[in-house]
């Protein structure tokens, strides 16, 4: 059996719930004209240049990580291209030249 302080939790999330719906659930009265759809402010044109900066600054953190690990790739291969012929002379008998 629920014990009745387990009720009393229950009763306390179900208001805290509609009194988060009651004041939420006027936001097109409360809301300002950014909000609310002001096609032509300068507020909005602001929004809208602040967000094309911050995915300017991401795609350019991005690029420059794959661009970074693109260059440890080339590096592992020309690596592993020096090794390889250093082994295979060595196979062959020839002198090391490196």
């Amino acid at each position: 059996m629920k014990s009745s302080r387990t009720y009393s939790w229950g009763i306390r999330r179900a208001i805290a719930t509609a009194a988060a719906v009651l004041v939420g659930g006027g936001s097109s009265v409360l809301a300002c004209p950014l909000c609310f759809g002001a096609a032509e402010t300068p507020m909005i044109e602001g929004s809208n240049l602040g967000v094309l900066v911050l995915l300017g600054v991401v795609l350019t953190i991005q690029g420059a990580f794959v661009a970074f690990f693109i260059y440890l790739r080339n590096r592992a291969k020309h690596i592993a291209d020096i090794e390889l012929d250093a082994e295979w002379a060595e196979l062959q008998g020839a002198p090391r030249t490196s």
